[in-house]
C-alpha cells in the first residue's frame, strides 16, 4: 500500500489510487478538476465555486470549518484534502478515523507548487500537475522584473478590526513577485492593524480583499475619508490567495493591476 507524506510532514497510507475524494479547500477543490479528476470528486465545502458545475453538483459537506462529519462518512471517502489554516485540528483528528486525511500548509508560491505536485501524485496525475506547474511559472515569471517600481502596500482581509497579512503568508508572497513591498512583511499571520499605523508605515496603496471579508466601494470612500494621500483598490482575492491552478490567471490579473498604477 503507498504511502505519502502531508505538508505537515505526517504519513497517510493509502489503499491504491483514490477513487472516492473530498475536498475541504477550495482552490485546491478547483486544482483537482483541472488535474482531470471530475468523477473521483464526490464532496466539497459550500465556498468551493470553482468550477460552478462542481458547485452546483457536487454534495456539499459544509463550510470549511464547519464540516458535517456525519455526512462525510456517508459518502465513503478514500481521501479526505483539507488545509492547515482552512481546518481546525478538531476536525482532522475527527476526519482520521473516517479516511486519510492529507493535509497542506502553504505559506509561500514555492509550497504551493509542491502542493500541486504532491497531489498529482497522490491521484495518479503527475503529468498534468508538473504541466500545470510549468506553466504558472511561466506566467507569473513575467511580474518579477528588478526595474519596475515597488509600492509599499498593504492588503486587508477583514474589518473591525482591520487585519492585514504578514510576510510569512501567501499572499504576501505574490504581493512580492507582483512588485508590491508588503508594509507589514516583519509580523506574522494576519495581524491587526489601524489607519494611524498605516501611516506610520508609509504606506502607499492599499489593496482591500474580496475575501474573507467582503469589502466594497463604500469601505474604500471610508478609509480614503482616513487616509487620503493613499490609493486605495477593490481586488480579487483569489488572484492573491488561491495556492491551486487558479495562478494561472493571477499572473495576467496583476500585470493589469499594476498598469492600473502607472
Amino acid at each position: 500500500m503507498p504511502v505519502y507524506k502531508d505538508q505537515l510532514n505526517r504519513e497517510i497510507t493509502l489503499q491504491g489510487t483514490p477513487r472516492r475524494i473530498i475536498s475541504l479547500v477550495p482552490s485546491q477543490t478547483e486544482l483537482l478538476f483541472d488535474l482531470g479528476l471530475d468523477e473521483k470528486v464526490i464532496g466539497i465545502t459550500k465556498f468551493c465555486v470553482h468550477p460552478e458545475h462542481w458547485f452546483r453538483n457536487k454534495t456539499r459537506i459544509g463550510g470549511t470549518k464547519t464540516i458535517k462529519i456525519d455526512l462525510i462518512a456517508s459518502l465513503q471517502p478514500d481521501l479526505i484534502i483539507a488545509n492547515k489554516e482552512e481546518n481546525v485540528q478538531e476536525q482532522i483528528t475527527a476526519l482520521e478515523k473516517i479516511a486519510p486525511v492529507w493535509v497542506s500548509d502553504i505559506n509561500n508560491i514555492e509550497e504551493a507548487y509542491r502542493m500541486i505536485g504532491s497531489i498529482g501524485e497522490i491521484t495518479g496525475t503527475s503529468l498534468r500537475a508538473d504541466d500545470l506547474i510549468s506553466q504558472v511559472k511561466k506566467e507569473l515569471a513575467v511580474l518579477n522584473s528588478p526595474t519596475q517600481k515597488k509600492y509599499r502596500a498593504a492588503y486587508l482581509i477583514w474589518k473591525d478590526p482591520y487585519m492585514s497579512v504578514g510576510g510569512d503568508t501567501f499572499i504576501s508572497d505574490m504581493l512580492r513577485i507582483s512588485g508590491f513591498e508588503n508594509v507589514l512583511a516583519d509580523q506574522t499571520r494576519y495581524p491587526s492593524i489601524t489607519t494611524a499605523e498605516l501611516r506610520s508605515k508609509n504606506t502607499e496603496l492599499v489593496f482591500l480583499s474580496s475575501e474573507p471579508y467582503p469589502f466594497k466601494q463604500k469601505h474604500v470612500d471610508e478609509l480614503l475619508a482616513e487616509l487620503p494621500n493613499v490609493t486605495i483598490m477593490l481586488v480579487d482575492g483569489e488572484m492573491f490567495s488561491w495556492y491551486g491552478s487558479r495562478m494561472r490567471y493571477a499572473a495576467g490579473y496583476l500585470k493589469a493591476l499594476r498598469e492600473k498604477l502607472r
